[in-house]
């Protein structure tokens, strides 16, 4: 595993616990560079004044469920590899 590799897969607990705890805030999305995404959902959240949070924190506890448990050579080759933005 290059060092490289190994800086982007310690992104993978990060982001599996903020998309946890933060889903509805989009802070995952940040935390891999993700830009677009993390506004959407942070727009979904706020612009419904928290109503939208029950659809938005579903979708991180789903992804952060996903991120934690790939492999960490899967994990980045399908989230900063690859680039796949939404589960």
């Amino acid at each position: 595993m290059t060092s490289g590799t190994s800086g982007d897969a310690s992104k993978k607990i990060a982001a599996g616990i903020c998309a946890i705890l933060l889903g509805g805030f989009g802070v995952h999305k940040f935390i891999l560079g993700y830009t677009t995404e993390g506004i959407i959902l942070l727009a979904a959240t706020l612009l419904t004044c928290g109503l939208g949070a029950m659809v938005t924190s579903i979708i991180g506890i789903a992804e952060g469920v996903i991120y934690l448990t790939k492999s960490d050579d899967e994990f980045v080759n399908t989230y900063v590899n690859s680039k796949k933005a939404w589960f």
